[in-house]
């Protein structure tokens, strides 16, 4: 009876952890003689664990990925340029810390979409904020917030946010609004965090798809000039050449 009122007033407090740990410990067919403190400890370990997990799980419901992706599951044996020892220094999340950004550019289908998603499923798993969107998806975001009235909140939660990743940036031309909300972002977040952007364009061509050359500079400055870059090389597809090994799609690594 005193275990269940134990249980009880654990879970009213919301030490859902700790009552997990302290129900699993009185249930075990052999239970591990701990001293006083060393008992207090491993609830103690226990609620801090899974207030860390519940913490990282709004983390990377809130980043919203395109696909599942992890650092640890990247693919360096396909021929396509990337440096494991770059990948690894990134994985660290130093650059987020630092409030540095990420440029990932090559052809489609090399697998830009899932470094950034493992590079952003990191810096979740490191403490930071990150919100995914794909370019377009981001510019209509907006818009749809400029015409219900929640642009200027829009704005500030992404300003605030640790990492935000931009992909597929360039595949379309940019409207002037475009322009303007996309400085507005890049403004609010520079020097405050960082940006992930994937594109098939090297930055040099950006200019052409941005459109306006003052406001192009602008953006292109706030991206580029404390950006670590990865281009990826000349080689087939990853989607294809999984698919010339069998009939079931693979997610590009």
């Amino acid at each position: 009876m005193l275990l269940e009122q134990t249980m009880e007033k654990l879970n009213a407090m919301k030490l859902f952890g700790m009552a997990k740990a302290f129900r699993e410990w009185n249930d075990a067919p052999k239970k591990q003689e701990l001293s006083v403190a060393d008992f207090v400890g491993f609830l103690a370990d226990a609620e801090w664990m899974s207030r860390e997990n519940r913490k990282l799980q709004l983390r990377l419901a809130a980043a919203r990925f395109k696909q599942q992706a992890c650092v640890e599951d990247i693919d360096y044996g396909h021929a396509r340029g990337l440096s494991k020892s770059v990948m690894l220094e990134l994985s660290s999340s130093r650059w987020v810390q630092q409030r540095q950004n990420v440029i990932l550019t090559g052809h489609t289908g090399l697998g830009k979409s899932y470094l950034a998603c493992a590079l952003g499923q990191k810096a979740c798993r490191d403490g930071f904020s990150v919100v995914y969107r794909r370019a377009p998806r981001l510019f209509d975001e907006l818009a749809a917030a400029r015409g219900d009235g929640s642009y200027a909140t829009l704005l500030k939660r992404l300003a605030k946010t640790n990492v935000l990743v931009l992909d597929d940036f360039g595949l379309e031309s940019l409207t002037a609004q475009h322009r303007k909300d996309l400085l507005e972002l890049l403004d609010d977040r520079y020097d405050s965090g960082s940006t992930i952007i994937t594109s098939q364009l090297e930055p040099k061509d950006w200019h052409a798809v941005i459109g306006d050359p003052t406001l192009a500079d602008a953006i292109c400055d706030r991206l580029v000039h404390n950006a670590h870059r990865i281009k990826l090389g000349e080689s087939e597809s990853i989607r294809k050449s999984a698919a010339n090994l069998t009939s079931k799609p693979k997610q590009s690594k």
